[in-house]
């Protein structure tokens, strides 16, 4: 069974995921902001990491730049679902440190699970 860590703040966002991938059969760990995110990653070692940008505490981008700097991390497939549509030029590199960076108003739920099911495949 693959292990999911999804890392949102919208709670009904984060509730229709985590209910949506272990219907999936998927494990599925949660955390709600950016540095509970970096917490559960680097003990928990998920098989894979669906990340928010927008967050308290520690944004997406400050995460997974940690993430990546763990041997772990460095090969972790990061899925990134944010409403972020512009990246600031702070955050740029963060489009060449993911698998995929995916808009969350142009991806139906199903087109969501089959993208991460495709990354898990690889």
């Amino acid at each position: 069974m693959s292990t999911i860590l999804i890392v949102e703040d919208e709670p009904i966002t984060l509730d229709v995921l985590s209910l949506k991938l272990r219907n999936e059969g998927f494990e599925v760990f949660t955390a709600k902001n950016g540095e509970e995110g970096l917490q559960n990653a680097l003990k928990k070692h998920p098989d894979l990491i669906l990340a928010d940008i927008i967050m308290p505490i520690m944004d997406g981008t400050k995460m997974i730049e940690e993430i990546r700097k763990d041997e772990w991390g460095k090969s972790v497939p990061i899925i990134v679902l944010t409403n972020l549509s512009r990246v600031s030029s702070s955050s740029g590199g963060i489009k060449r440190n993911v698998s995929h960076y995916l808009l969350k108003t142009d991806w139906k739920l199903r087109e969501l699970i089959d993208k991460i099911k495709e990354e898990l495949a690889k």
